[in-house]
């Protein structure tokens, strides 16, 4: 049989994976095979948490909101909160409501004084 010469695939391939895992520590950054299994990790961890990244700001904005509608009083809680926002047909999302509730407190209690308004 007539020798097979591979060039430089399998030392390119190699190199890839060590300059994605160049940041881990001891093997993980060194040896190939740890190399691949922390790489598969480390992928398979950033697309979880992409997902986890979302609904962790979500809370976040609900939390928020929460203390600030039960800090004046006005509604007993944040379920019912938006629940009369969605019925007074105010589109704004939790993201914003939260900005608003922590930077412009007044802007706030007019928003909710529009609800109730609306009732």
């Amino acid at each position: 049989m007539t020798r097979v010469k591979r060039g430089y695939a399998a030392r390119r391939r190699r190199k890839k994976i060590c300059l994605f895992a160049s940041t881990f520590i001891g093997a993980h950054s060194r040896l190939t095979r740890t190399t691949t299994q922390q790489r598969m990790r480390a992928l398979v961890s950033s697309h979880r948490d992409r997902n986890k990244k979302k609904r962790d700001f979500r809370r976040l904005w609900i939390t928020r909101i929460n203390a600030v509608t039960r800090e004046d009083k006005v509604f007993s809680s944040y379920s019912q909160f938006i629940h009369n926002l969605y019925k007074s047909k105010l589109l704004l999302n939790r993201k914003i409501l939260a900005q608003i509730a922590l930077s412009n407190n007044n802007f706030f209690d007019m928003i909710s004084n529009k609800i109730i308004n609306q009732k």
